[in-house]
Order: C-alpha cells, then structure tokens, then sequence
C-alpha cells in the first residue's frame, strides 16, 4: 500500500494498465458453440466436394443441431452479444446456405449444367438474404407479442434440412429417375422461396421452457429412444421429419392469421374505449365549478 505521507514524484512511473478487458466465460461458451457449428458446415462442403455425400449430411444436420443450441445456451448463461448474433448469421449462411446447395449439386443438380448450378446459387443467395432480414427485424418495436412465436419464412437450418429431402430419399433406397434432377432442382427453388417469403412458420422458442417434473424423466426417456431411431435409421427419420414440417406450414399459417385476428380485435376493443371514455373526461372538466370572482 502506498504511503498517503511520501513526497509526490512528478516522474514517477504509473501504474501498468491492462490492455484487454477480460471476457466473462458465459459469453465465450455460445460464441465456441457456433465455431463449432461453423466448423461442422465447412467439413461438409468438403465431404461434398470428395462425393462422400453421406458424411456430408451428417456434418449439416450436426450443424443445425449445434446451431439449435448456441442460442439457447447464450439466454440460458445471459451470455448474448452483438458480436455472438453476427458470428451466428456468418455461420448459418456457410452451413445452410452454401453447404446444401453444394450438396444438392453435387448430388444430381450438376447434370443440368447452368440450369442446376442456378438453382443452388439461388438458394445460397435466398438464405443469404433471410438472415439478413431477421437481423434487421429483431430491433422491430412494433412487432406484437405473439409474433414472437413465428419466424417470418422457414428459418435457414429448416430449410438446409427439407432440402436435402432427394438425397435423403436416394440413400433410403428410391431410385433416381432421369427427371429427378429436374424435379430436385424445382424444389430447391421452391424452398429457396419458402425461405425469403413472408409465410409465418411456428418458431418453438418458447416450447421446453418450463417442464413439470413429473414429465422430465418421460422427456429424457423419449429423447434418448429419438436419438437411438436417428442413429439407426437417418435418412428416413429426416425424411419424414421433412415431409412432417413441410406438412405443418399450412397448420402455422392459420394459427398466425386468428392470433392476428384476435389481435386486431383486441386494440379495436381498446381504440373504442379510450374513444368513448374521452368525451365523459371532457365533461366531467367541463361541469367542474369554476374559480368564483
């Protein structure tokens, strides 16, 4: 401890000062989640570029698994940051927007020349932009409540997923017609649609929040058996998890239009209110004695 009595020493050297501000745990842990994702999306591409196509769907279906987490555990440790969002949307646009739409080429799409090279261009390009868009409307304060519970399109990993549907049907064991990679590359325009559209799909955020305790160890049970069925059967428990989600859209759709509806409903109600409660404030003030002279 310095001596509060020392003579003061004008040269004296100051104290070294710390060049770096020390970064908590709890941020770096979402931020390694997402590397490792993005790590998972370039080995893809690289499966996909060496035809070892199987390793390559693994390597993305791990990256979406990981990018499923990253976000949960940065809300879980209060660990989110602006530069963990940008990382997060780097990252996405590497593992499911490029990596499948390399796949899908690599898969049948390079048959059809041009043709099939745009297809998978337009893919890249639409995740591209819905990663942009749903950066620029996380700051909407406009947006209601229950919005919140919908992504505005098929998120990117949802759609990285669907579509690979005709590899996953290939290795099942359907056989690959001559128009399959025609109709293959319509899909992935299709999707690729699906992706910048304004179709609201249900987000599940808010699913798994709260678990009662008497339903935790069913829970576990059931995701260990999920797990197991994967493992042991990939490409056709991804497959029907496509067709089921792609299934579910029209589902998601009708949910959002009556919550928007009930919504509208419910500031009408309110509009309505303060209309009719405006003219009684004005004439109680009006009826209100005034000052005597």
């Amino acid at each position: 401890m310095a001596d509060p009595f020392a003579p003061f020493e004008p040269n004296a050297p100051e104290p070294p000062r710390r060049r770096f501000q020390a970064v908590p745990l709890r941020v770096l842990l979402p931020n390694l989640v997402t590397l490792l994702a993005l790590c998972a999306g370039l080995t893809g591409i690289r499966m996909a570029i060496e035809g070892r196509l199987e390793l390559a769907l693994g390597a993305i279906v791990l990256a979406a698994v990981l990018d499923g987490l990253d976000g949960r555990l940065a809300r879980l440790l209060q660990g989110t940051s602006r530069f963990g969002a940008e990382l997060d949307s780097l990252s996405d646009f590497v593992c499911f927007g490029v990596a499948p739409g390399l796949v899908l080429y690599m898969w049948g799409l390079e048959t059809l020349g041009s043709v099939g090279w745009i297809a998978a261009l337009a893919f890249a390009i639409c995740a591209a932009l819905r990663l942009a868009r749903f950066n620029v409307m996380l700051e909407d304060p406009n947006k209601p409540a229950f919005a919140g519970d919908f992504f505005t399109g098929i998120p990117a990993p949802a759609g990285a997923i669907c579509v690979l549907l005709p590899v996953y049907l290939e290795l099942i064991g359907l056989p690959r017609l001559v128009a399959s990679p025609a109709v293959a590359a319509f899909y992935c325009l299709a999707m690729a649609l699906l992706m910048v559209s304004k179709l609201p799909a249900y987000s599940g955020k808010r699913l798994g929040a709260r678990i009662p305790r008497d339903k935790v160890l069913p829970l576990f049970v059931c995701v260990v058996l999920f797990v197991a069925v994967l493992v042991t059967w990939p490409w056709a428990v991804l497959s029907v998890i496509c067709v089921a989600y792609l299934a579910a859209l029209p589902f998601s759709v009708m949910r959002y239009n009556k919550l928007a509806r009930e919504y509208e409903q419910h500031r009408s109600r309110e509009n309505a209110a303060a209309l009719h409660a405006a003219p009684l404030a004005g004439t109680a003030h009006e009826d209100r004695p005034g000052p005597l002279n």
